[in-house]
């Protein structure tokens, strides 16, 4: 099921907050790591949204 770039685009923001904001090594390492799985998610669904858009043309 494909998820709504906007919400994507949320968790990351508020992942990179938290990482930001956590007093722990552990936490900050755990919350960047979501960040970046979002990240990697935003990317791919902008990659396949030139894909489509480059092939309609």
């Amino acid at each position: 099921m494909e998820k709504d770039v906007n919400y994507l685009l949320h968790r990351q923001q508020m992942a990179m907050a938290r990482a930001q904001a956590s007093r722990s090594a552990e936490g900050k390492a755990a919350y960047s790591g979501l960040a970046q799985a979002y990240t990697d998610q935003i990317v791919a669904y902008r990659r396949e949204n030139e894909r489509l858009i480059a092939r309609a043309h």
